[in-house]
């Protein structure tokens, strides 16, 4: 057995189990040794039964004298057992446990570990961890460091010791891939060290060494993939070199209604640069909500069609698809550049030759002019799956020259995730806002004081017509007993109907046709719909410049980064915008972290501190986003990124004899 082997060459480990572990990510030895326990129970204190004093965690060892159920009076089973040695005798209890009758017998040795209590008058073990003590059989469950694992249904962390503990018995001698000269330097444990370290301890500073062993290899190999995704696209994809006429490139510029920032300007010698080349860009242009994303790509269309060139904008959404039709529309038609829009329920002009074609997933399925394609631009890259993007990238390539690559994203990604997950990009990245555009004054609104807040949007709405959304996490109201509180869209627009009843309220979400989107979306943008109730599908796409108030519903619901890009829909024009954060959360870090949304910070601000307070699982989804789910490394360990992204170039570059598939193949 070896570290690819499967899990199902360890023992109790068949089809049913390996599915279970499958949830976990687990499919090789490899993924099993790689799942980092996230803590340990101490049972290093160890005790004859007589010395045992309430509240100590400790472990003792004896016969099992008697053991039964005994029924509560509301028909509960309790699991009775008194233990002895030669010091005297205990009252061990277990709760709802029967099976236990069975495999603790009296005379059957035993070994216990957990907290002494009372049970009763009696001192007492009250629902321990337990194991049959046999000769020459290590005790794994209830003495020293014991690891606790995460876990899934009918996988507990007891189960998975006793695999953990076969497998790195089965695996023998590991050949580390990790040179001895960058051991010996990163102060890093042997690979095989570190596997045994890490499950079975002999003392907490040990388990954190090998800890950071595994994270280190975490995280080099997210790296590794990168720089061979890297060096696999500039070797083997050609690509048609651009001729970049800086003078009508000005020409462009200075038909904009307004100046590019500094950030902006640099984004656009950054792109046009890399279009110059021989091996096609893969680029990552990351801008706030509202930094002018749209029109620093624009500029490398406008310079694709000066060569004679196609330019492919792939939106993931309808709504953001249109947006960017009318926005790339206005921009070059004084330049008499043909732009068509295809999704599935929209194509507008022809299907023929056109120099900008912009469309959803809908691009790769219908038939469209794709003649000479030699840009594409694909926008919230992290909503497509890798197939569908290299597909759109495949249909493009032509007479095996590829298509240069812009991916954009407004989601904000704390830095140290950018480095490591898109490492294979460059990146660009917008600082600055445009000018005009002001700041959003936000509050976070409790239940108090959200009637209040209903009468001053009524009354910016009489007085100053100001338009506003009001966002709900979900379309309709969930039938799990958890998200009942959670406002539904629906539910939410026939409730304001009664709140708002001088106003015109409209209603959008994912599952409304085309069609009725844009007849929505036409009234609000004419100012014939007051209020827009909607689901999180406005949070790309939507420019609706006198909309200036966001009423998000459930705020807790959402990471910082989302909150920010829905608040990001208003505050588009020269009006003083708003932002109430609705929220019935009591929790102070909840109430906490929605407060950080008052205070101004941009977007990445913003990221880096729900990185800090939630984790990458809850701000972005991982499964969903593409975001690996680190089991021993940290994306807060910025040190730890940096270094091992060093590291992983040293390997490509001086050690050209080890296995590139061996190191990458995490």
């Amino acid at each position: 057995m070896n570290l690819n082997s499967s899990t199902r060459e360890l023992s109790l480990v068949g089809p049913y189990y390996a599915g279970r572990l499958e949830r976990l990510g687990i499919t090789t030895i490899k993924d099993l040794l790689y799942h980092v326990p996230h803590r340990y129970l101490d049972f290093s204190l160890s005790s004859p039964i007589s010395l045992a004093q309430p509240g100590e965690m400790l472990t003792i060892k004896g016969k099992v004298v008697f053991i039964k159920n005994q029924y509560t009076r509301f028909g509960k089973k309790i699991q009775i057992c008194e233990v002895e040695d030669a010091s005297g005798k205990i009252t061990v209890v277990w709760f709802n446990q029967p099976f236990l009758v069975q495999t603790l017998y009296p005379g059957t040795t035993v070994s216990l570990a957990g907290k002494i209590d009372w049970f009763g008058r009696k001192k007492a073990l009250v629902s321990p961890e337990y194991e049959v003590v046999k000769k020459g059989k290590r005790q794994l469950h209830t003495k020293g460091l014991v690891p606790i694992y995460p876990e899934t249904s009918g996988v507990s962390s007891k189960w998975l010791r006793g695999r953990i503990k076969e497998a790195v018995e089965s695996i023998g001698i590991v050949d580390d891939f990790l040179p001895e000269k960058i051991r010996k330097r990163e102060k890093l444990l042997g690979q095989k060290e570190a596997f045994v370290s890490v499950h079975f301890p002999k003392s907490f500073g040990q388990a954190e060494k090998a800890r950071q062993r595994l994270a280190f290899d975490e995280l080099l190999f997210l790296h590794l993939n990168s720089l061979r995704r890297k060096i696999d696209w500039q070797r083997h994809e050609p690509a048609q070199k651009l001729e970049v006429d800086s003078k009508l490139i000005k020409t462009f510029i200075d038909s904009l209604p307004f100046a590019l920032t500094h950030s902006q300007e640099e984004s656009v010698n950054e792109i046009l640069t890399d279009m110059k080349k021989g091996f096609p860009m893969n680029r990552l242009l990351e801008g706030d909500v509202g930094s002018g994303k749209t029109v620093v790509a624009a500029t490398g269309a406008f310079a694709t069609f000066l060569n004679g060139y196609q330019t492919l904008v792939m939106a993931p959404t309808q709504i953001l698809a249109s947006q960017h039709f009318d926005t790339l529309h206005k921009l070059f038609d004084p330049f008499k550049i043909r732009v068509n829009l295809i999704t599935s329920d929209i194509v507008k002009k022809d299907l023929g030759r056109a120099d900008i074609l912009v469309g959803t997933h809908s691009l790769i399925h219908k038939k469209a002019g794709f003649e000479k394609v030699a840009l594409v631009i694909i926008d919230e890259q992290h909503r497509f799956g890798v197939e569908q993007r290299a597909y759109l990238v495949k249909k493009a390539k032509g007479k095996s020259i590829s298509p240069h690559v812009l991916t954009m994203t407004a989601t904000p990604i704390p830095r140290t995730m950018a480095l490591t997950i898109y490492g294979d990009m460059d990146l660009s990245t917008l600082t600055e806002m445009p000018l005009g555009r002001r700041k959003i004054t936000t509050w976070v609104v409790g239940p108090k004081k959200r009637e209040a807040a209903y009468k001053w949007v009524e009354e910016q709405i009489k007085t100053k017509k100001n338009q506003a959304f009001v966002i709900c996490p979900l379309i309709e109201e969930s039938e799990k007993e958890t998200m009942q509180g959670v406002k539904a869209a629906t539910e939410e627009f026939a409730r304001l109907q009664k709140v708002f009843t001088s106003s015109h309220l409209g209603l959008l979400h994912g599952r409304i046709k085309g069609e009725e989107k844009e007849k929505v979306l036409g009234a609000f943008r004419k100012g014939v719909i007051d209020i827009l109730v909607a689901t999180p599908v406005v949070e790309v796409g939507i420019d609706i410049p006198s909309a200036t108030i966001m009423i998000i519903e459930a705020a807790e619901r959402f990471g910082l980064a989302q909150l920010h890009q829905l608040r990001g829909r208003v505050g588009r024009s020269d009006k003083k915008s708003y932002c109430l954060v609705f929220s019935e959360a009591k929790s102070p870090k909840v109430l906490a972290r929605l407060r950080a949304m008052e205070k101004g910070i941009s977007g990445f601000e913003l990221a880096e501190l729900d990185l800090t307070l939630r984790g990458p699982g809850e701000m972005f989804g991982l499964k969903q986003h593409g975001f690996p789910q680190l089991k021993a490394a940290s994306w807060q360990d910025v040190k730890a990124i940096k270094k091992t992204k060093v590291v992983a170039e040293e390997l490509l570059k001086n050690y050209p004899s080890l296995s590139f598939l061996q190191l990458a193949s995490f």
